[in-house]
Parts: C-alpha cells; sequence; structure tokens
C-alpha cells in the first residue's frame, strides 16, 4: 500500500447516562506495522533482528501506553482490567475491528477479531497473567515456517519488540516522549516530555516505558473487491481452527457485495 493506514475500533466503557449500552465505539486512524513475527526489512533499523522462525495472520501497529486504545483493549477483554495500575504491561485481549480501503484497487478489506498488547514486561523471569495470556493466545496462532523446526527457542519475544521500536524514525520514536496525550495544556511540560523530539537510542527508558505494539488476532475478515462494479464480490474468510498442525484454517464464503 502507498500508505499504510488503517482504521482500527474498540470498545470503550460509558461514562454517560445518555448512552443506552455499557460500551460506545471508539475509531481512530493507526499504521500497519506488518505481520507479527514478520518484521518489515528497514535498512535504517539498527536493532538486532530474530530468525526467519514463524509465520502469522496478525496484523500489527505500534501505540503509546497513555493512549485511550490500551484501556479499551484491557477493560473489554476477559479479565475486564479497568484500572491504571493494571494496564501497564502485556494483556489485553478485547474485542476490536480494522478496515483498510486500498483505494488504487478499489478493495476493502474488514478485520474482526481481539487485540493484545506487548509491552515490556514480555519476556520477565516471573510471567503475569498478561503475558501468559498473550504468548498462548498469539502464540497459538504463529506457525513454525518451513525447514526452521526445532529453531523455536531461538526467536524472542523482546527481541521482536525492540525490532519495532527500531522500525520508527526518531521522529516517531521521540513521540513517546510527548506529554501525556489528552491531558490539558497547562503550562510547560517537564525536560522528559517535550513536543518534536528525536530518539535514537533504542533502549531509551522513557519512550521504551510507553512503546507498546498491538498485535490484531483476526477471527473473521472481510474482502470487498469493488475494482469492477460489473463484478462487485465480497468474502468472507471465518478462522476455523481446525488444521491438523493446531493452527487452523479459514473457511471462505463468498457474498454480494
Amino acid at each position: 500500500m502507498p500508505s499504510p493506514e488503517f482504521v482500527f475500533g474498540s470498545l470503550h466503557p460509558s461514562t454517560s447516562s445518555k448512552d443506552v449500552t455499557n460500551y460506545v465505539p471508539r475509531l481512530r486512524y493507526c499504521i500497519y506495522r506488518g505481520m507479527w513475527s514478520q518484521l518489515p526489512e528497514n535498512k535504517h533499523n539498527e536493532a538486532p533482528k530474530n530468525p526467519r522462525v514463524y509465520d502469522s495472520d496478525l496484523p500489527t501497529f505500534t501505540t503509546d501506553v497513555r493512549m485511550q486504545k490500551v484501556g479499551d483493549l484491557f477493560a473489554t477483554s476477559a479479565g475486564k482490567a479497568d484500572k491504571d495500575e493494571l494496564v501497564q504491561g502485556s494483556g489485553g485481549g478485547g474485542p476490536c475491528e480494522a478496515v483498510y480501503w486500498i483505494k488504487e484497487k478499489g478493495m476493502q478489506w474488514r478485520i474482526k477479531g481481539t487485540a493484545f498488547i506487548v509491552a515490556p514486561d514480555i519476556e520477565d523471569k516471573e510471567e503475569s497473567s498478561g503475558v501468559r495470556t498473550v504468548k498462548s493466545e498469539v502464540g497459538g496462532r504463529m506457525r513454525v515456517v518451513e525447514r526452521a523446526e526445532g529453531k523455536e527457542g531461538e526467536w524472542s519475544w523482546g527481541r521482536e519488540l525492540t525490532g519495532h521500536f527500531g522500525n520508527c524514525s526518531p521522529g516517531m520514536r521521540g513521540s513517546w516522549r510527548n506529554p501525556p496525550p489528552g491531558t490539558p495544556v497547562k503550562g510547560e511540560p517537564d525536560k522528559d516530555h517535550q513536543l518534536a523530539q528525536k530518539v535514537e537510542d533504542l533502549h531509551d527508558p522513557i519512550a521504551r516505558s510507553n512503546f507498546r505494539v498491538v498485535i490484531i488476532r483476526p477471527d473473521e475478515v472481510e474482502s470487498t473487491d469493488l475494482s469492477d462494479p460489473s463484478k462487485a464480490r465480497r468474502h468472507r474468510y471465518t478462522f476455523n481452527g481446525k488444521a491438523q498442525d493446531g493452527k487452523g484454517e479459514w473457511d471462505v464464503e463468498e457474498l454480494w457485495p
């Protein structure tokens, strides 16, 4: 895609008596960062790379732990973590949707599933329940590539996380040192939290403490081809989890658009 933006939707716990449901939708544009375990090549990225051990069908994007979407994915997960101190690590698993519109091809892709957060605690010696959830739910959809059997131990979750940080430009890395997103502008922010900073250090403590990778685990994908109005079609792909390797397959159904 010339520009890999997509719309990411989450559910936010309702705080208004005017809302007729307990959750309300929240949408924002995000940047697609490749499939999890398949870090896109970037000649400017000096971070150590994982060996090519896994494939997946799990789209990723990066975010800031201080953003609302992170809290949404924890609050609407099975654990329903709704306090700030409970959303600082890996975990989540709340429902989500993502929509890509490929204008040049006249094609829309719509992904329905759940989304998980990868945080700096992903390889702590004492695994939290959130880390165990991510490694189970995400790891269960990662496939060992041909000729890589037996090399799983060479692949690191933490190395992949740092690789995603390194794939961002110094200006983008600096955004994780911005003043807290969505907070009122009152005077000058402190020296560690300024706009338009550039971060070269792949282990900058402030930027890395706020940096997160979000992994979308699709359960259903719809493609709508509108490139030729006389042949327009929609295809629905539903994950069935029935493959012999345990990683699942996709059922396909052709629909009118």
